[in-house]
């Protein structure tokens, strides 16, 4: 029976070139520092809640044990750099914090291998963390070093999650239901989802039909993408160079021919996504340099770091001082400047959503909808269809 795992889905999702060189040519694997800060994070969190465990206890996890296994795993991971360690640090003692008192009972599993007949394969894979909610309840925690959040719709279409709940289910089938949640530790939030039979069902199908695709594959073309700057076969990807270089295949001699037009913009855009990654590595790399420098100056260009500033007004003494200068009241000024910004509102509501079931949560985001003023303006949309 053929072996699949998440990540060779993905990865042939992704690419199929960067596929076919990891699985198939068998290429010396280069990976960046994402990933091996992502693994070195991993180890860490996997060996605080093990001891926790293999003690029996109830309380806190330490922060100074924290300590000990990130300088552990730090000095097996072969990175470096005073900034990378400390983000480290302060990831894990972030996830210390936020975990707050941890029963070991509660703990169902750490790092868990699963594997599961899917057609004619057999996916394999490992669960970082598995909780008993209640009698009927299990969570399955992923933890994320990702830089940015994901959207709601990522992870409610997140193929990783959907083959976690299935993965559950199995291991633990006295579970009625399944929570899947990213623990997103750069930002202290757990970004959550759940699926339906129909959702497992549509897994299912689409893990087998993308297996039998990738089993029977002649041609892996390269498919250009922003994370091709992360893509640990890089240097071997002719694509990739033929991006940085700026190479076209295609371009618009007539511009009332849209078929023509769209043509060349899908390149357009698909290059400019592997350039501007290029770019922002660059510019990290400047960006380091700048520390040890007021400015530098290369190839005829100055490079400087400065700060910006953002004024945040506190609404009491802001509206005090207004109502004083100019005589309106306090009604008459709130509604001239004040406004609820999106965002906070969002993490507040996420945050009842704890502790407040859910048709009262909608019900309060409902009532919000209707007393928001919305803006309109218009924006260039584009997304390949079937």
């Amino acid at each position: 029976m053929t072996r699949l795992s998440f990540t060779k889905l993905s990865r042939y999702e992704t690419c199929p070139l960067s596929y076919k060189l990891h699985y198939l040519d068998r290429l010396k694997s280069e990976p960046g520092v994402p990933l091996l800060f992502g693994s070195a994070v991993h180890a860490v969190l996997e060996g605080l809640v093990l001891e926790h465990m293999r003690e029996e206890r109830v309380g806190a996890l330490s922060e100074d044990r924290a300590a000990e296994l990130w300088q552990e795993a730090w000095t097996k991971s072969g990175m470096s750099g005073l900034d990378v360690f400390r983000e480290g640090l302060e990831l894990v003692h972030r996830f210390v914090r936020e975990q707050g008192i941890l029963d070991h009972h509660d703990v169902l599993a750490v790092e868990k291998e699963f594997r599961l007949t899917i057609g004619g394969f057999q996916v394999i894979g490992y669960l970082d963390r598995v909780d008993r909610v209640d009698d009927e309840t299990v969570e399955v925690i992923d933890y994320k070093t990702n830089r940015q959040l994901f959207t709601r719709e990522e992870t409610d279409a997140s193929l990783q999650m959907s083959l976690y709940h299935l993965a559950a289910q199995e291991l633990w089938p006295w579970a009625k239901k399944v929570r899947l949640t990213f623990w997103m530790l750069r930002h202290g939030l757990r970004q959550t989802t759940e699926r339906t039979a129909e959702d497992i069902e549509g897994t299912r199908r689409y893990v087998d039909t993308l297996g039998t695709t990738i089993s029977k594959a002649r041609e892996f073309p390269a498919r250009l993408n922003s994370n091709c700057i992360y893509c640990d076969h890089r240097q071997h990807c002719p694509a990739y160079a033929d991006a940085l270089q700026g190479k076209r295949e295609f371009i618009c001699e007539d511009t009332s021919d849209l078929e023509a037009v769209a043509k060349e913009r899908e390149e357009v855009a698909r290059l400019a996504k592997v350039l501007y990654a290029r770019k922002g590595e660059l510019e990290g790399v400047l960006k380091t340099a700048l520390k040890e420098h007021d400015d530098l100056v290369l190839g005829g260009v100055r490079y400087t770091m400065f700060k910006t500033s953002k004024s945040d007004y506190p609404l009491d003494r802001t509206l005090a001082v207004l109502g004083e200068a100019t005589g309106l009241d306090r009604e008459a000024l709130v509604e001239r400047i004040v406004s609820v910004d999106n965002k906070a509102l969002e993490g507040l509501l996420k945050e009842l959503g704890k502790s407040m079931d859910r048709p009262r949560v909608n019900l309060l985001k409902a009532e919000l909808e209707a007393i928001a003023k919305k803006t309109h303006s218009p924006r260039f949309w584009a997304k390949e269809v079937a």
